[in-house]
C-alpha cells in the first residue's frame, strides 16, 4: 500500500512562457522548462490538479483554443476547449485555465480523464474543457512525459496574442 499526499511538481516557474501571436498553429505556451512526469510515476486513482493563467489581447473576435497536453502539444490532449470566440479588441485581459485529471489505468495504453474551466476568454466568462462529454485519453505512463498548456488562435494576426504567466501542477 502506498501513502499519498498532495504536492506541487517542479519546476516552479519564475518567468513567462513565450507569447503566441501571428499563428494559427497549436503551440506550447507554458513557461519553461516543462513540468515532466517521470516514467512509471502515475498510479490508478492519482489526481493531477493544474492551474494556468496569463493575459491575452485580440483584434476583432478571433477564436482561441486552450488545453492541457500530455507529451507536449504534439502528444495527447487530456482536456481542451472547443474554439472559443473571444471578445472584440481587448488588451491585456486576464485569462485562467484550471482543472483536474484522474488516472484510471497505467501502462503503455494507460488512461486519464480530465476536465477544466477556461475563464474570462469569452463573453460568457467560462467555458468547459472539453465542451462535450469528457472521455478518457490514452497515455503512455511508462515513459517520461511533459505536461504543457497549448493554445491556438483561429485567426492569424499580430494583435491576437496570448501569454502564460503561471502554470502549476499538483499531484495527489
Amino acid at each position: 500500500m502506498r501513502q499519498y499526499w498532495s504536492a506541487p511538481l517542479a519546476p516552479f516557474h519564475i518567468a513567462d512562457g513565450t507569447a503566441l501571436a501571428s499563428s494559427t498553429t497549436l503551440t506550447d505556451i507554458s513557461p519553461t522548462p516543462n513540468i515532466t512526469l517521470p516514467a512509471n510515476f502515475l498510479d490508478p486513482g492519482m489526481t493531477l490538479w493544474f492551474t494556468a493563467w496569463g493575459r491575452f489581447s485580440t483584434t476583432a473576435t478571433p477564436t482561441l483554443l486552450l488545453g492541457l497536453y500530455y507529451g507536449g502539444v504534439a502528444g495527447v490532449a487530456i482536456c481542451a476547449t472547443a474554439a472559443i470566440t473571444t471578445p472584440s479588441a481587448v488588451t491585456n485581459q486576464t485569462w485562467r485555465f484550471e482543472g483536474e485529471a484522474r488516472v484510471r489505468t497505467i501502462g503503455s495504453s494507460g488512461t486519464i480523464l480530465g476536465v477544466a474551466v477556461a475563464e474570462n476568454v469569452s463573453t460568457t466568462a467560462t467555458n468547459m474543457a472539453p465542451a462535450t462529454a469528457p472521455t478518457a485519453a490514452t497515455i503512455d505512463t511508462t515513459a517520461a512525459k511533459a505536461l504543457t498548456i497549448g493554445a491556438q488562435w483561429g485567426t492569424n494576426s499580430a494583435s491576437n496574442t496570448i501569454t502564460c504567466h503561471h502554470f502549476a501542477v499538483e499531484v495527489g
